[in-house]
């Protein structure tokens, strides 16, 4: 359903936004040369994943614009929630409220695969990529993940903060690329989730990186792969990894590693289990909530 849109108020507007934003803000870098303060529209295209022309099409009022679009703006603008409605009124549609997430805790089916997976790594992702739980073969390959604050139990945010994650990974980059190319499918999904905006913002700032490949737009991985670990214990591991979406909780996700069996990498996971399991820990959760199970705790993507 959409209203009469104000495409010369729409372009005002949009032209506003982007002069209060400087490229730092937005985790672009700053080329120099600019005869007037703030993004470039090319800038703003390339965040919201349009080309130049669409955009400054847009800007000029020829085009009317998406609702998918409109988020996406919205996402790159900074706009606050009235800014949002503000932006959408203006290119004459509706805005559909977004459901504001309610804290996760992982489901008690992926518990109960995690109890089971004695030989492999296993952890439950939730919508925003914070770690829900683990088990303790994931804890052994990656980090205690018990010791790290829950507000910070986050799979990015680890990646990026962490500096083991790049020594122990292989190909570090390839991993944290799309690691947050799936935060920008949550960011999308959930633009409302002050949380997600603050790790993003976070990130943004400390991390070059991270602010250069939010704004890409890159798709992620599909629901398998393999990774090559340098784990500092049992030397070169090779994994497939592969994501399990929860039936009663599509918001979450079991990741598993596992290895061929009768190679190298098999039998360093073997090892590094031998080593995990001296103490069986309570499933933790997210919370103060304890699973009491014969298993661990769970890791990140």
């Amino acid at each position: 359903m959409t209203g009469e849109a104000h495409p010369n108020e729409l372009g005002e507007f949009l032209k506003s936004r982007r002069s209060e934003l400087t490229p730092h803000t937005v985790g672009l870098p700053d080329t120099g040369g600019r005869r007037v303060p703030g993004l470039r529209r090319e800038e703003v295209a390339v965040l919201a994943a349009v080309s130049t022309d669409h955009y400054t099409r847009l800007e000029q009022g020829r085009v009317q614009p998406s609702a998918s679009l409109l988020a996406a703006l919205s996402r790159v603008l900074r706009l606050s929630g009235h800014q949002r409605d503000r932006l959408f009124e203006l290119a004459g549609r509706h805005r559909t409220p977004h459901r504001r997430p309610t804290a996760q805790k992982a489901h008690t089916q992926l518990r109960r695969l995690l109890d089971d997976l004695t030989a492999s790594p296993g952890v439950v992702i939730g919508r925003r990529m914070d770690i829900l739980a683990w088990n303790p073969l994931a804890a052994a390959l990656f980090t205690d993940f018990a010791k790290v604050p829950e507000s910070r139990r986050n799979c990015v945010r680890i990646l990026f903060t962490d500096p083991s994650m790049r020594t122990l990974y292989a190909d570090w980059r390839a991993v944290a690329r799309d690691c947050v190319a799936r935060l920008c499918v949550a960011a999308d999904e959930y633009p409302d989730d002050p949380r997600l905006a603050g790790l993003v913002g976070e990130l943004s700032v400390e991390d070059r990186d991270f602010g250069q490949w939010w704004g890409s737009r890159y798709l992620p991985s599909r629901g398998a792969g393999v990774e090559r670990f340098r784990h500092p214990i049992v030397g070169e591991l090779v994994l497939d990894w592969s994501i399990l979406t929860c039936g009663g909780d599509p918001d979450q996700e079991l990741v598993v590693w596992t290895a061929e069996p009768g190679t190298p990498s098999y039998d360093g996971l073997r090892a590094l289990a031998s080593r995990s399991t001296g103490r069986p820990g309570g499933l933790m959760t997210g919370g103060s909530d304890r699973y009491d199970g014969p298993t661990g705790h769970a890791d990140p993507r």
